[in-house]
């Protein structure tokens, strides 16, 4: 019998300190490996009102975190997709919806029908076609069936609005519950072997805490990764030019939309995440363009209802760390990369470096090949997003602020030109990495922002024009109809999970 590994020490609490916590002491809970918690009470995480991805749903099950529990703990809405408005130009919106978009036919994508169905004349747009987009559009909702025959339902997918304190707290509390030991102490010394591994830790308590791997969760300060085995961060800012954000949380009256908005401004964009009992604002900018003071004026004339904190300003730089696993460390949340959060996928990170890790498990020996296997990984999931994110802003035409007219002629990488340049020609996208965001989010952002293929795939003629046309209509019409049933998003919310202790 191979040797394993027998404890992790999880430096930082926060986020993603007791989601690696929650995922791990339930994967790993028949094989004996104890699980420690460093969380030091003199560090704030910044947590504000968090936007996710339908990979949140994935951790929770991995966890065996009740869905339901969780939303009326962490006072969270339902998501269906991300509104973006005045991206391609001021006064324009589209939406980027979760789930699928209609129904293959015969082995073809749907978005190659929908291109055909164009050129005959047919007026409904792509997003007429998801039903996220309708739901979205009539503020409706309901959890998609584990197993249904319902197409229209099956088509379906939604992520989660949620309070990043809040969450903190019940994912603490559920790792207590699980045998989770928690340490209150602030690391003061990452003391090392002679092979270069992390040893110990020394604490401001005079503890020294001993461990066979450690996962670093200590934010952008990355103090083991970084700071003890010296892995830098590899920078994309010549991509991704905001560098600062400035938050603020509101107290709204209105019932919870369930999607996120995602504005563009003068120098970024600004973010609305409503939850139950309030709701989360931000400001992403470049202070190239921006100053502090002007963020926080753009940040405050766009808010609805009483603010309830001030304004807080979060730098940050955009990459991702060289090696996500280095000897026995791994670098998880902030301490592992950052990309800003434009299509929310900060906690889908933390949980795909989870379970990539789990996959390539260490033994006792921290083989060197089997990190390689993981870097090479992670490599692959962070470009994908860095591409999918610049996107964005590459493909604006506005030209009214300095901003974007640097991002209309800005520099894109070598991956995310082919993937333009291949779409352009006939709607293909064969090229996208890990393949997170699928074509369905490919083609909607590309359509939102005015890009269209030249051509679609020929063989596409070989069906009857007019069985197609109706076949579309009825998709339509199918997806409208099961959506008008549906209850209200905030009808749902108070009927099955309404927050616990809502905020007053």
């Amino acid at each position: 019998m191979q040797q394993g590994i027998n404890s992790i020490c999880i430096v930082g609490g926060g986020t993603a300190g007791w989601m690696a916590a929650s995922l791990l002491s339930n994967v790993l809970k028949g094989c004996q490996i104890k699980i420690t918690v460093v969380e030091s009470p003199d560090i704030s995480t910044i947590g504000v009102g968090e936007s996710t991805v339908p990979s949140i749903t994935g951790f929770l099950n991995t966890s065996q975190i009740d869905v339901k529990e969780f939303i009326k703990a962490t006072s969270a809405t339902f998501k269906l997709g991300i509104r973006f408005d005045d991206w391609y130009s001021v006064d324009e919106q589209y939406f980027h919806p979760f789930g699928h978009i209609g129904r293959d036919l015969n082995g073809f994508d749907f978005y190659q029908v929908w291109l055909k169905s164009l050129s005959e004349g047919n007026p409904a747009s792509l997003m007429d076609y998801s039903v996220n987009a309708e739901m979205a559009k009539n503020n409706r909702f309901v959890f998609r069936p584990k197993q249904t025959k319902d197409w229209v339902l099956a088509n379906s997918s939604h992520a989660l609005h949620l309070d990043a304190t809040q969450v903190t707290c019940f994912l603490r509390d559920v790792c207590l519950k699980r045998g989770v030991e928690r340490v209150e102490a602030t690391v003061n010394e990452v003391e090392l072997n002679e092979d270069g591994f992390i040893k110990q830790l020394h604490t401001d308590c005079q503890k020294l805490i001993s461990s066979d791997f450690f996962i670093d969760c200590t934010g952008f300060k990355a103090l083991l990764i970084e700071k003890s085995l010296g892995v830098s961060v590899e920078e994309w800012s010549q991509y991704l030019p905001c560098d600062r954000a400035v938050t603020i949380q509101t107290k709204t009256d209105q019932p919870p939309v369930p999607y996120t908005i995602a504005k563009a401004q003068a120098a970024g964009w600004t973010w609305t995440i409503p939850l139950q009992h309030r709701t989360g604002n931000g400001y992403v900018f470049s202070s190239q363009y921006c100053s502090d003071e002007q963020a926080i004026k753009t940040l405050t004339d766009n808010i609805q209802g009483t603010m309830l904190t001030e304004p807080k300003i979060i730098p940050f730089t955009t990459g991702k760390r060289k090696k996500v696993w280095h000897k026995n460390c791994l670098a998880l949340g902030l301490a592992g990369g950052f990309l800003e959060p434009l299509e929310s996928t900060a906690i889908h990170l933390v949980y795909k470096t989870l379970v990539n890790f789990i996959q390539h498990f260490p033994d006792a020996d921290i083989g060197i090949q089997n990190e390689q296997l993981f870097n090479k990984k992670m490599d692959c999931d962070y470009l994908e997003i860095r591409d999918f994110i610049i996107l964005h802003y590459a493909t604006a035409q506005r030209t009214d602020t300095d901003f974007w007219r640097w991002c209309k002629d800005m520099p894109i990488p070598d991956s995310l030109d082919h993937i333009i340049s291949v779409f352009k020609e006939r709607g293909e996208l064969q090229n996208v990495y890990g393949d997170f965001f699928t074509k369905n989010s490919w083609c909607a952002v590309l359509e939102g922002m005015h890009i269209r293929p030249k051509k679609y795939n020929p063989l596409i003629d070989g069906f009857h024009q007019q069985e197609l046309a109706n076949m579309l209509m009825r998709s339509v019409k199918s997806i409208q109809d099961t959506v008008s049933t549906m209850p209200l998003h905030d009808e749902f919310i108070r009927q099955h999970c309404r927050a616990n202790m809502p905020e007053t």
